[in-house]
């Protein structure tokens, strides 16, 4: 590996050089910015509505039919292994087609393939107690269609706003995804307890809205310079080469496998229904409010960053971050008071906010643009696809070692993957500008 980053690439965006004068660093001004923004928040909404039914009907279904909370916590680890699969197998050739298709129309495509498992899991919901394994089915499916989609999505941002406007669309776009993480939780709850039909045909109606939104973007997706490789040989030589920038970027794969490994380990999401149901006894709603918790503290920070941003000494705030979520994983493992485990929710929240926005800054900035779909790839297998690999984890870890266990273990390999990355990617620990 490089003792760091390469130099910054051009990010050439779809727009012209009169418009990237006139925006400037704001990405606000752009419409199709605007309708991206939006049908991202209507998507995460959608998701964060569904996965919260999901897992509490596996939860509820499992424990009525007889199953112990340990035999419980593994059918809702299968949750995320069946959805983690397709990401593992799927994710690395959507990064290489994302750097030769158009990235807006596989958005499109993908949130289609969402909105179908949206309707199949109403269908499922509206004739009772669906059996576990069609469950499974759909949501395996639905891992399918976010494989091709993490990877154009990200790949699309820097060709509507270009480089200059790039780190505060980035802080927006969190925003986005913690305004979904707050609201869909925590209405997903509301809504179980009404039923779960009624859930599931929310995030119908949130799919619908987000699919339409990509439709009236007007920024073309063919990526520039996109790649012409031939034949199954110059594609798997193409995936090869983004795998090789990865690896010889210091900061770049120090960044990537730490959130993968810190999400594995310390992973909360697959514990806080069980929680909630059968430890702290506060219902579908509480554990809809435990799960907007985080969201809230991810979107406060986010609120902060953005208008005071972040801009030195990026590697020890990430790892600083990194160490507090490790903290708050122990305290949520251990705390038998409702108010206690919600505020480390929102403060591990918080961190986890920190550590994302100059994640993917430093990711971003350090990517050329013929290269950032498979890079994107790489990010979306490692990071997005360790949520459901770490779900699989922490439900055997919490069949072995009892809920608890599996919390305070997390915390604890949390803190130690931090000591850990410091000491072997010291490019990134040293990171320091992030513009």
């Amino acid at each position: 590996m490089t003792d760091g980053p390469e130099a910054p690439q051009p990010i050439t965006p779809a727009v012209s050089e009169a418009a990237l004068a006139a925006h400037g660093t704001n990405p606000w001004v752009i419409n199709d910015f605007r309708l991206l923004w939006v049908g991202r928040l209507a998507a995460v909404l959608a998701i964060q509505i569904q996965s919260t039914c999901v897992l509490w009907q596996v939860l509820d279904i499992a424990r009525l039919r007889g199953a112990s909370i340990e035999q419980a916590a593994l059918y809702t680890g299968a949750v995320g292994l069946v959805q983690f699969l397709p990401l593992l197998i799927l994710t690395l050739p959507a990064g290489e087609m994302a750097d030769r298709r158009d990235r807006r129309l596989t958005v499109m495509a993908s949130i289609g393939g969402e909105l179908f498992c949206a309707v199949a899991f109403l269908g499922l919901a509206l004739h009772g107690a669906p059996p576990l394994w069609g469950l499974l089915v759909i949501a395996a499916i639905f891992g399918v269609s976010r494989a091709f989609l993490a990877p154009a999505s990200q790949a699309f941002l820097p060709m509507i706003v270009g480089r200059a406007a790039l780190p505060r669309a980035i802080v927006a776009q969190s925003l986005a995804f913690q305004v979904g993480a707050i609201a869909g939780p925590a209405v997903g709850g509301l809504l179980i307890a009404v039923s779960t039909a009624f859930a599931y045909g929310v995030s119908v109606v949130l799919f619908t809205l987000a699919l339409g939104c990509f439709v009236l973007i007007k920024t073309s997706g063919l990526p520039l310079n996109r790649l012409t490789a031939a034949g199954l040989a110059g594609r798997i030589a193409s995936v090869k080469e983004g795998l090789a920038y990865i690896w010889k970027t210091g900061v770049v794969m120090g960044a990537i496998s730490l959130d993968l490994v810190v999400v594995l380990l310390a992973g909360v999401a697959l514990l806080i229904p069980i929680f909630a149901r059968d430890i702290l006894h506060i219902g579908p709603e509480g554990f809809g409010l435990f799960r907007a918790s985080f969201g809230v503290g991810a979107f406060s920070m986010a609120l902060y960053l953005a208008r005071w941003p972040i801009v030195k000494h990026g590697g020890r705030w990430m790892f600083g971050a990194v160490a507090v979520f490790g903290v708050c994983t122990l305290i949520f493992g251990v705390s038998r008071v409702v108010w206690l485990s919600g505020a480390a929710l929102f403060i591990a929240g918080a961190a986890d906010m920190i550590s994302v926005n100059i994640r993917q800054t430093l990711i971003q900035l350090a990517t050329p643009d013929h290269m950032r779909g498979r890079v994107s790839s790489v990010s979306m297998l490692f990071i997005g696809a360790s949520n459901e690999l770490g779900d699989a984890f922490t439900g055997l870890v919490s069949y072995l070692l009892r809920p608890v266990g599996a919390a305070i273990f997390g915390g604890i390999g949390a803190l130690v993957a931090t000591g850990v990355w410091a000491k072997l990617f010291p490019d990134l620990r040293k990171a320091d500008k992030l513009s």
